[in-house]
């Protein structure tokens, strides 16, 4: 299946997630913002890429897309994941399909954009002028959904309408706002071409950008706890080939290489496998999404009761446990390789020894978590203990 959440977009989910209708192809949806009306005689000042974004996010959720694009800097917000509805289309009562659902996916981008828009002292009459940064990239994660590169209406080139239910019911592909029957808006007037689009990155460049994912970066150049997890599960499931040593904090072109093997033995292909992470697959990895350095005592101490009786790899609170797991390893008190989320024996095991190191003996060494102990290994590796 392919990535939920497009890699790189900055995430704000609305929630209120809803399934599309599966009896109708797939489908993307072309907008721009056009939030203020000007002239090639009387061009105004753009609007901002963070204004839009809190605009769908507050007062105008209820007209939310998925995506909402700057096409100068190549940022994209994603609101609903690709597989819900979202909500920039008219669907009134007496239309034959609900608009916002007619489709395997029905995926809206708007475009931050209207037209003789002033950016840096340029005015761009159409939103093709425009260096249409990021277009490639959020164009191949669409094509990842099985989006066919087709306007069943026409490409838009200008601002008419041309509405036709039968070709919206019946052909997947791209469309226009002023293609989609029982609306009335005529927006996006362009948009750019599917000519030139790579399908996937060159062989010999490994993609070099970066994710954030649950607060955290992945991707060439990031850095952390979160870069060595990674790396330490990819070796773990026969994917760490192209390291020469091995994985660390520090996410190089070996990282990427070997995360692009494991995307492709889940059936990606193309861009969708250019070995950065996504949240899908990420997940799919480790079993949990890696978040910020902060660790509750209660938490722990149930992963602590609760893991080493249930099954192999279970994980209670995972993204927790693995912090404390690591500073163990550090300490030299559990082996890396039980550095996986999972407060099982062995990691019980090391916690009693790092017990016994804070000058706790008997029952009191027992590998069950207290608080003092908790908050002498973060305060030495770096992590935050709450409750």
């Amino acid at each position: 299946m392919p990535e939920l959440w497009l890699p790189g977009a900055e995430i704000h989910d609305l929630g209120d997630h809803a399934p599309t209708d599966q009896q109708y192809p797939p489908k993307a949806i072309a907008h721009i913002t056009w939030d203020r009306n000007a002239t090639a005689a009387a061009p105004q000042d753009w609007c901002t890429f963070d204004d839009l974004v809190n605009y769908f996010t507050t007062s105008g959720a209820g007209d939310a897309p998925h995506l909402i694009w700057d096409p100068f800097s190549g940022r994209i917000a994603q609101l609903f994941p690709a597989d819900s509805r979202s909500k920039s289309l008219l669907s009134p009562p007496e239309s034959p399909t609900h608009t916002n659902r007619a489709g395997r996916v029905v995926i809206q981008i708007e475009a931050v954009f209207f037209p003789y828009c002033r950016h840096w002292g340029t005015v761009y009459p159409r939103l093709v002028d425009t260096p249409c940064v990021g277009w490639d990239r959020l164009h191949a994660w669409i094509a990842s959904w099985g989006v066919p590169d087709v306007w069943p209406m026409g490409r838009p080139t200008d601002f008419g309408s041309h509405r036709d239910e039968q070709v919206w019911e019946t052909r997947g592909g791209w469309y226009a706002h002023a293609h989609v029957p029982d609306n009335d808006h005529t927006d996006p007037g362009s948009w750019p071409d599917f000519a030139g689009t790579p399908s996937s990155p060159p062989e010999s460049t490994p993609a070099r950008y970066q994710v954030t994912i649950n607060g955290l970066h992945y991707g060439y150049g990031a850095h952390g706890y979160q870069v060595t997890v990674v790396g330490q599960a990819l070796v773990a499931h026969g994917f760490g080939g192209h390291y020469q040593s091995g994985p660390g904090p520090d996410w190089t072109d070996a990282d990427t290489e070997n995360y692009a093997d494991y995307q492709r033995s889940l059936g990606y292909s193309g861009p969708a496998a250019d070995g950065v992470p996504g949240e899908t697959s990420l997940r799919r990895l480790l079993g949990y999404l890696p978040g910020p350095r902060t660790v509750a005592l209660a938490h722990v101490v149930e992963a602590a009761r609760t893991d080493p009786g249930a099954e192999q790899g279970h994980r209670t609170y995972g993204a927790e446990v693995v912090l404390v797991e690591q500073a163990l390893a550090d300490e030299g008190l559990l082996e890396q390789r039980w550095v996986d989320g999972s407060f099982g024996s062995s990691t019980v095991t090391a916690y009693a020894a790092w017990q016994r190191r804070c000058g706790y003996s008997a029952a009191d060494a027992d590998g069950i978590p207290g608080h003092d102990s908790l908050q002498r290994l973060g305060a030495a590796h770096d992590f935050t203990v709450t409750g």
